[in-house]
């Protein structure tokens, strides 16, 4: 299964952004999005960015994938103390 991360722009040189998801930063290739700019919003995968989305939209998505990480965590804690 692939997935595909919200992030934020924080810095661009010669066509790579800097990324930020929820403090983690990372480099990603903006050639394929147009327009791409600091502050925005970009969906990355496999280390491109594929197209740009609202800050909304990424909000609850992040959120969604917290939730789901976090349900998982407790999954796994209830099955390794049975």
């Amino acid at each position: 299964m692939c997935l595909a991360i919200p992030s934020k722009i924080i810095k661009i040189e010669n066509g790579i952004g800097t990324i930020d998801v929820d403090g983690v930063k990372r480099t990603a290739s903006l050639l394929l999005v147009e327009d791409a700019g600091v502050g925005d919003y970009v969906i990355v995968h496999a280390g491109f960015a594929l197209h740009k989305i609202d800050e909304k939209a990424a909000m609850e998505s992040l959120n969604i994938l917290k939730e789901a990480a976090a349900f998982v965590d407790e999954r796994e804690k209830r099955i390794d103390s049975d």
